[in-house]
């Protein structure tokens, strides 16, 4: 009993914590150390073993595609690769689609494979000067981000993100698994999300809602907001000035996605992932190479920005390794591998709710696969189908308010409130992935 409350009150303080701002590997450090008091584990093992024994073993096994695609993300935004792309996307569909835009924009980078925060910081400028032409709403820009960037791009099949790369390696699957569900579910996100938040938009304006930039340092009730990510003037020179050619922007992220599934079929989904990353960093090095002031300082930022997000993700999985050993912990994977129902749907419900609880889709997957996929694997259930049930449901509950990149949107990049900006965040990257995931398991479980 007494197991089972420490580990509700762990991930209580694990989420209070990441939402208050704490730096999240303290705050997974804390976590885990009243896991280890409440559920009666010695508190060297449960550090030094356990939790250091996760945090290290998903650092080995992946750091590389983070430190590959961090590089990536900064060589495409340093050759202005990114404003090129969301510049070029501006002038076709105008600022009376300003919402599709920005949607669009942080569709194909990060299908691409460019870096979700790269992703926000390059097509915040472009977002701002859409959404004061039209006259939108400020408060809906993180919505259009986090929706363009991890609700449908990330788990669908072919994606070179890590949340659809992590599941190959427990199911011996390839980018593709899924079939023609997984594609037609990353389809029913994208048009179902797209139509929802532009009905918003338009809801907001019709009732008076206007354009302004949120105020600088400002509280409002009681809530610290960020300073606005880019001044006016930074602004207008992001929108200005020379940008690579729409085309030579584009190639280095096509070369990604064609790589990453051609050589998944000859070696392994991982080895084809650090194959067609390198092989991004090189086309836009050299095609953009006079766009590029220092190749080198970009590699040492890109090096930079991975150890930090490598490391926020390895401490996530070090708290759910230490939790994993609280026998409450195997009494929840009982309970939910026993669910009622089709196989598929205890392994959707499963990861989906340790991704909410650790609010990390990628470090939700690290925990939750290597304890789940021996159990389905037994039950001679579809490997592709586990592979995309489990990408989809890394891209639920993850989004709640205490996830890294939502909390990264809002406050550092457009300066906004959760008041004010998340509920359609909530509705575009946790209610409608789940309840797509519901109908990828009773379309899994009929044919």
């Amino acid at each position: 009993m007494l197991g089972m409350l420490g580990l509700l009150v762990s991930l209580i303080v694990l989420i209070v914590l990441t939402m208050r701002g704490v730096n999240i590997i303290i705050a997974a450090i804390i976590s885990a150390i009243l896991v280890a008091l409440t559920g009666g584990i010695n508190l060297e093992t449960a550090l030094t073993e356990h939790y250091m024994g996760g945090f290290t073993s998903y650092f080995a096994n992946w750091f590389l595609i983070f430190l590959l695609g961090a590089i990536f993300g900064k060589v495409m935004q340093e050759t202005r690769a990114a404003d090129s792309i969301a510049r070029w996307i501006k002038n076709k569909l105008g600022p009376e689609r300003a919402v599709l835009a920005v949607v669009a924009a942080a569709a194909i980078m990060t299908y691409g494979g460019v870096s979700l925060f790269v992703v926000g910081f390059s097509i915040y400028p472009i977002a701002v000067s859409l959404f004061r032409l039209a006259n939108l709403p400020h408060r809906f820009i993180p919505a259009a981000l986090v929706f363009g960037s991890i609700s449908f791009t990330m788990t669908a099949p072919g994606s070179p993100e890590i949340q659809n790369l992590i599941p190959t390696e427990f199911f011996g699957t390839k980018p593709t698994a899924g079939g023609w569900i997984g594609v037609l579910m990353a389809l029913v996100i994208m048009t179902a999300g797209g139509w929802y938040l532009g009905r918003m938009v338009k809801k907001a304006s019709a009732n008076g809602e206007v354009f302004y930039l949120p105020e600088e340092a400002s509280r409002k009730e009681g809530e610290e907001v960020a300073a606005t990510a880019l001044a006016e003037q930074e602004l207008e020179e992001r929108m200005s000035g020379e940008v690579p050619p729409f085309l030579v922007a584009l190639f280095p992220l096509a070369a990604v996605i064609i790589i990453l599934n051609i050589a998944a079929n000859f070696t392994s989904s991982t080895a084809a992932a650090l194959i067609s990353l390198s092989s991004g960093i090189f086309f836009a090095s050299v095609l953009m190479a006079k766009f590029l002031k220092d190749l080198w300082e970009a590699l040492a930022k890109g090096a930079h920005d991975a150890l930090i997000a490598a490391a926020n993700t390895c401490a996530v999985v070090g708290f759910g390794s230490v939790a994993a050993q609280v026998s409450a912990f195997d009494k929840v994977v009982d309970a939910l591998v026993n669910i009622p129902g089709p196989p598929l749907m205890g392994l959707a419900v499963a990861v989906t709710l340790i991704c909410g609880i650790t609010g990390s889709a990628s470090g939700g997957l690290g925990i939750a696969l290597p304890i789940l996929s021996p159990i389905y694997m037994a039950q001679g259930l579809d490997p592709g189908a586990m592979h995309r049930i489990s990408a989809l449901a890394s891209g639920g509950l993850d989004s709640l308010p205490h996830n890294g990149y939502v909390v990264t949107t809002i406050r550092a990049i457009c300066g906004e409130t959760h008041k004010r900006s998340y509920k359609p965040i909530f509705i575009l990257s946790v209610v409608l992935p789940t309840l797509v995931l519901i109908l990828a398991v009773i379309l899994y479980s009929i044919f």
